[in-house]
């Protein structure tokens, strides 16, 4: 296997580039099939509805800290070796979920898989140390449709497989992909060495110092932790609006998360302007974008258009993206030796804020009902937009 120095970026074949798409899909995708099978996972585990939330809380907290603790190991051991390390730390965690016969067995396994999951954030930037400078826009936004599909197809996957199959056969299968995702990574995927020369603490210390260091970090990181909050918020509202509005059972919001997953779609696009240095209108194009995806989703759900919601999903899907390839473009320019840390504080960020979407979804809605959560989406969205427009100072124009 050809090892390449972290200086030099390699020829990655569009073979390659598909195979990490992937890796980063199934990994991440492990992130959310229990989430969608609470309700069947709860009783057979012995595991009461008041503690069942913490499926979801906990398998989450992992993801955080492996973002914190191993994505910046990127800048310090050999690269496919981490993604490899992950790998199997999911296929660990997701065997021991499908053999955990009690609510404590389960969360611990539920936290292992979530930590092993961030090997999905080790290849992104691996992606963009490896592809040539011309292209690193359309590598990173391929390997993040990737990821994107992933977390878009992992809700309808999951109940799919554990209506034919059963619940614990689901994590079964995910481990079985996962390894032969893992061997062909091995087979295929080149090594890079990078330069080194800290000591771990030292590399933890300065994960978050490229916050401080950085300006672009920042502004991309606000912007991204607002447009992941309002994705969250669209994908924990707009089911209970298919529900009470459209009156739609689980095969039919399956079927729209499917519909919605064709955002993802827009990942060459947004790569694409970003090689062209067209990174601030793509920027401008999401945020706006995504805002009035919400006041049109709050206008077809009124007229009672699923097709017109179907439409909207996709748009407010392609805008997040639109603004995630954009960032990582930026952020990933800025030090090559540094870009597992810029990385995993960006996306640190991303997710902790973003995560606070779902909270705002699901008390919006009670509260108002789709238009209350459209229009919170819509005002996320905006004030992402507004600070662009006055605070960006350059930041995202492409060097």
């Amino acid at each position: 296997m050809t090892s390449i120095p972290a200086d030099r970026p390699a020829d990655l074949s569009p073979a390659m580039i598909l195979l990490m798409a992937v890796a980063c899909g199934v990994m991440v995708a492990n992130l959310y099939y229990a989430q969608t099978l609470i309700d069947v996972i709860g009783p057979q585990i012995g595991m009461s509805a008041s503690i069942a939330g913490l499926i979801t809380t906990l398998t989450q907290l992992g993801y955080g800290a492996g973002l914190f603790l191993i994505v910046p190991l990127a800048d310090l051991f050999e690269n496919r070796r981490i993604v490899l390390t992950s790998i199997a730390a999911t296929i660990m965690g997701c065997i021991a979920i499908a053999l955990s016969d009690g609510p404590s067995s389960f969360l611990v396994a539920s936290i292992l898989t979530g930590v092993g999951a961030t090997g999905a954030q080790v290849l992104v930037p691996l992606a963009s140390h490896l592809a040539a400078p011309e292209k690193q826009g359309r590598v990173v936004g391929t390997v993040m449709s990737g990821l994107l599909f992933g977390i878009m197809l992992s809700r309808p996957i999951a109940n799919f497989l554990a209506g034919s199959v059963g619940w614990r056969a689901t994590f079964i299968v995910s481990a079985v992909v996962m390894a032969m995702v893992g061997v062909a990574l091995l087979a295929a995927c080149p090594r890079r060495t990078p330069k080194g020369g800290m000591h771990y603490g030292a590399v933890l210390a300065s994960t978050f110092a490229q916050l401080v260091k950085h300006r672009v970090v920042r502004m991309r990181a606000f912007y991204q932790a607002a447009m992941f909050a309002a994705f969250n918020l669209f994908w924990t509202a707009a089911p209970l609006a298919l529900i009470h509005e459209f009156h739609l059972g689980h095969a039919g919001i399956g079927a729209f998360a499917l519909a919605g997953a064709g955002g993802a779609l827009v990942a060459p696009v947004a790569g694409w302007m970003a090689d062209r240095r067209l990174t601030r209108p793509a920027s401008l194009i999401g945020m706006v974008g995504l805002t009035a995806g919400f006041l049109l989703a709050d206008w077809t759900v009124a007229a009672g258009s699923l097709i017109g919601f179907t439409i909207m999903a996709v748009l407010i899907d392609g805008a997040v993206q639109m603004s995630q390839i954009t960032g990582q473009k930026l952020i990933f320019s800025l030090d090559p030796h540094a870009r597992g840390r810029i990385n995993a504080a960006y996306v640190t960020v991303m997710f902790l804020v973003g995560a606070l979407g779902s909270v705002i979804g699901s008390i919006s809605y009670e509260a108002g009902g789709w238009t209350a959560s459209a229009l919170a989406g819509a005002a996320i969205g905006g004030v992402a937009t507004l600070a662009f427009l006055l605070f960006d100072r350059g930041a995202s124009i492409a060097r």
